[in-house]
């Protein structure tokens, strides 16, 4: 049975919506943070329903996988909580006055960031609560005062519905205001919303395709708005030659368990491995990878597209198979490739491409000026990691700028494939990782993107918002006269 949401149905959210986004943005951050913790609570109280549904409509094991997404997604609930006590993400700056200003007399004007209006989130496929209903995206632009209309995943229906009816009880129990929060289902609904004039804002996670039908229909509206969309990424993985002789055997295994961890269906995932020539590793990748268990992909429509895309890769010119994956119904071995650096720098998108699923390339390079020229060609992704020893330094630094230029978040020793929540916290990447390379979608910066600032002029003490009146009633972090 369908549970597309009907254009009648779509109708109420929309204006509920609209109805809610006043008293959200004259909310202060004190309550709104009391709303988050109020969502939490009553998720983390659910636990015991809501993880056997998303393992059942998933094929995610509840322990520890859905387990510990729910407790992150509770946990960034209440971290956005923090960040609204905090008060510096308003961005509060107050100039006073001035007439000996060098440039002319300067008038008092002060400048703070304001909720920028309906959201519309679409909820990701592979991760059913960190980044879906009650995600990210969802808890940073409730945190930034807006209301918020997610769009859920056909992937989850069941567990998207339940998850959103206790998201709005929450909500009203704590004293949120009506239609702060819907949650709707269907192509069609979405894009009808994504349309609609009311809405202000638009958040993705997913894939190249989809995410930019979605930006392209948000840009070209009457009056475009902001689409934040976290699309593809191959997220390549360096190795130099002194890790290879000091530790490669243990990079090798690592690398195995990074690639192939939730079957590859992370957007994280390290989807090239660059080892120098004459590494020796082959025999410690295949046994790696070879000895990771089976697991099923989140749905046929995922298992489908990524049959497709490794049938692609793997019979690319240059391109030879080290471990063949095997399938079983909707459940995958993982599958390691491998080509030289010459081979790949006169590839298509057959081989450049994100394979979305338990598979990876393995590129040989002959020196750093080789590596170097394929950094320099490389689509820009998510991450960039580097496994190196620190008498390398000279080389890694070589590497860095082209590093740099192709990622938004750089590891060093480390493996791509966990994405903590924290203040200092990057998720997101030249297009096509997504299509606001100055944001982020994980982390507490992650609410910049649904605010907007705004500057007062002039106006008496009386008529400023409190975060710009004189006396700072909320007793936020400011600038004031160009000092903090």
């Amino acid at each position: 049975m369908s549970t597309d949401t009907t254009a009648t149905a779509l109708e109420v959210a929309l204006a509920a919506a609209a109805a809610a986004a006043a008293p959200a943005a004259a909310s202060t951050p004190e309550v709104r943070a009391g709303w988050l913790v109020a969502v939490a609570d009553a998720l983390d109280a659910a636990a015991a329903e809501l993880v056997p549904l998303a393992a059942s409509e998933t094929h995610l094991p509840a322990a520890p996988r859905l387990k510990g997404e729910l407790a992150r997604t509770t946990f960034q609930l209440r971290l956005f909580g923090e960040v609204l006590r905090d008060g510096a993400f308003l961005g509060a700056t107050v100039d006073h006055a001035d007439p000996g200003w060098p440039m002319g007399a300067r008038p008092d004007i002060r400048r703070v960031l304001v909720p920028i209006g309906p959201t519309l989130v679409f909820a990701a496929s592979n991760f059913p609560f960190a980044f879906s209903v009650a995600g990210g995206d969802t808890a940073s632009a409730l945190a930034a005062g807006n209301p918020v209309l997610l769009k859920a995943h056909p992937g989850h229906e069941e567990l998207s519905t339940r998850t959103g009816a206790i998201v709005r009880e929450a909500l009203a129990a704590a004293g949120a205001p009506a239609g702060l929060f819907d949650v709707i289902h269907g192509v069609e609904a979405g894009v009808a919303a994504l349309k609609d004039p009311r809405i202000a804002a638009g958040a993705f996670t997913g894939s190249v395709a989809g995410g930019r039908a979605l930006f392209d229909i948000a840009v070209s509206r009457p009056v475009p708005i902001p689409f934040y969309g976290e699309l593809g990424s191959v997220n390549p993985v360096v190795v130099t030659p002194g890790a290879v002789a000091a530790r490669g055997e243990a990079v090798a295994k690592a690398y195995a368990g990074s690639f192939s961890l939730g079957a590859g269906q992370f957007c994280t995932k390290p989807g090239l491995l660059f080892l120098p020539e004459g590494h020796g590793l082959q025999e410690h990748l295949r046994a790696a990878v070879s000895g990771i268990a089976a697991q099923p992909m989140l749905n046929e429509r995922i298992a489908d597209g990524f049959t497709r895309r490794l049938g692609e890769l793997g019979g690319a010119p240059g391109v030879e198979t080290l471990v063949a994956g095997h399938l079983d119904g909707p459940v995958f071995t993982p599958s390691l490739l491998a080509t030289t650096a010459k081979a790949f720098a006169q590839s298509d998108a057959a081989v450049r491409d994100e394979c979305f699923g338990p598979a990876s390339l393995v590129v040989t390079y002959t020196d750093q000026a080789e590596l170097l020229d394929v950094l320099d060609g490389l689509e820009p992704g998510l991450t960039a990691t580097v496994q190196g020893e620190e008498d390398e330094a000279e080389l890694v630094r070589g590497l860095l700028p082209a590093l740099t230029r192709i990622a938004g978040r750089l590891l060093w020793n480390d493996w791509p494939t966990g994405v903590t929540v924290s203040w200092a916290q990057q998720h997101g990447g030249p297009y096509p990782a997504t299509t606001a390379p100055t944001t982020t979608s994980v982390g507490t910066a992650a609410i910049e993107r649904f605010l907007r600032p705004v500057a007062w002029q002039g106006f008496p003490d009386a008529l400023l918002p409190e975060p710009l009146q004189e006396a700072n009633p909320w007793e936020l972090p400011r600038r004031v006269d160009g000092v903090r």
